[in-house]
């Protein structure tokens, strides 16, 4: 049922915990887990700052992050795909899902209540422009 498998992530415990069910759905139904991540474009290149705030890496820091969340989701016996894109994390789930026929996209609940859900939250808006079915993980802390 669930052939394609997108799940947005950024680098918080609630976006970890999102790519966690999307690896589960993927791995239980045979799928293909898609991960995606959005970044904003800065308009200066690091080689223009001072030597003291230039990055100690070459790797850009969506890539730290989808490496990261790869070997987190090979552990559990899937390759996934990784996509960064710059701009919008919305636009990016949802034209990445458009991109590879996503059958589920998976977004977890953070910004889902209070003054964001009135005015709109990445899961609110994946939800109404996604091409697919969306699961919107819950991943408040339980008490």
């Amino acid at each position: 049922m669930f052939n394609t498998v997108v799940v947005g992530a950024d680098d918080s415990q609630t976006a970890l915990q999102a790519v966690m069910a999307a690896a589960d759905i993927a791995r239980l139904t045979g799928g293909v887990l898609h991960i995606v991540t959005a970044y904003e474009p800065k308009s200066v290149r690091a080689t223009d700052l001072p030597a003291e705030f230039q990055p100690s890496s070459t790797a850009h820091p969506a890539d730290a992050l989808l490496d990261g969340l790869s070997r987190i989701v090979e552990q559990r016996g899937l390759k996934p795909v990784v996509h960064a894109a710059s701009g919008d994390p919305v636009n990016a789930i949802v034209q990445t899902a458009e991109q590879v026929n996503a059958d589920l996209v998976v977004v977890g609940n953070k910004g889902m209540k209070g003054v964001r859900r009135v005015l709109g939250s990445v899961p609110n808006s994946v939800a109404h422009g996604a091409p697919c079915s969306v699961l919107i993980v819950d991943t408040e802390p339980e008490d």
